[in-house]
């Protein structure tokens, strides 16, 4: 009975880990001036409260999205503070808040402590190098906010490097670049299940 209680569990990790996709961001040495304003970007500690063009425009987003994220995030504050913060942090970068809700869904299932096989970590599967190239040895990757702020200051450097553009950025992001099923996955979420207009 316990060989077989074993053999569960490891079907369902291994079930979980076929749910992470990222994991293949490649290390890619950086100059000088792009490792500091990416550091100063993941330093600074600004209180994540999300600015939007009027309080109705925040109580309808926070809403929705709160809706379409409860079975993903049960708890409705720790649902409420992870919206923010996404919000937050994806406007930050100069992000749409909906790409990142899906780009999340792609790459962890909102699972907070989702691990890949090559070891990226949290939300949005960041991978441990990072924190030697921008961040600081005390970064914890599974929390919440060092997370989405490492992974939308990391999507924006992308983006930037590729001209703005997303498709390849977010190859780069996945380690896949010049492959379409990463970005047509995240394009796809972002679409169908975060899609929100005003």
């Amino acid at each position: 009975m316990a060989h077989f209680a074993r053999l569960i569990v490891i079907a369902v990790l291994l079930l979980v880990a076929g749910f992470v996709r990222a994991g293949n961001q490649r290390y890619e040495p950086l100059a000088a001036s792009v490792r500091a304003g990416l550091s100063a970007a993941i330093a600074d500690r600004a209180s994540p409260e999300p600015q939007f063009a009027s309080m109705q425009e925040k109580i309808d987003w926070l809403t929705e999205m709160s809706r379409r994220l409860e079975r993903r995030i049960p708890d409705r504050d720790a649902r409420h503070e992870f919206l923010k913060t996404v919000y937050y942090e994806a406007k930050r970068a100069g992000l749409d808040p909906q790409m990142v809700l899906g780009l999340i869904q792609v790459e962890s299932g909102f699972k907070k402590y989702a691990v890949s096989s090559a070891g990226a970590r949290g939300y949005m599967q960041i991978m441990p190098f990072w924190i030697a190239e921008i961040g600081s040895k005390e970064d914890n990757l599974f929390l919440m906010r060092n997370n989405l702020r490492y992974g939308c200051t990391i999507l924006r450097h992308y983006l930037d490097i590729e001209n703005g553009d997303l498709y390849r950025a977010l190859g780069r992001y996945n380690g896949s670049l010049g492959k379409p099923e990463y970005p047509n996955m995240v394009r796809a979420a972002w679409e169908r299940q975060w899609g929100w207009r005003k």
